[in-house]
């Protein structure tokens, strides 16, 4: 009963950044970049909340994990 009288908010749809600026391949050498999609424990935020595309999700993930091989990026938090 509560929910019918609740207000509903139009969301801008979110859209994902590598699409809109013509981007092809994530790099994982711009860690700067790929700490936007990581939180403060390390880990990878889901496509759902950053609007990011799959194509580009799975590319960011393999970004994401090159770069913390290679101690660009942190596994965990200190």
């Amino acid at each position: 009963m509560d929910n019918q009288f609740r207000k509903r908010r139009k969301r801008r749809p979110k859209v994902c950044h590598y699409c809109a600026n013509k981007i092809e391949r994530v790099d994982y050498k711009e860690a700067e970049k790929l700490r936007r999609y990581i939180t403060e424990r390390g880990k990878v935020i889901p496509k759902r909340v950053t609007g990011t595309c799959a194509k580009h999700q799975r590319q960011l993930t393999r970004a994401i994990k090159r770069a913390r091989f290679l101690a660009l990026l942190p596994y965990t938090s200190d």
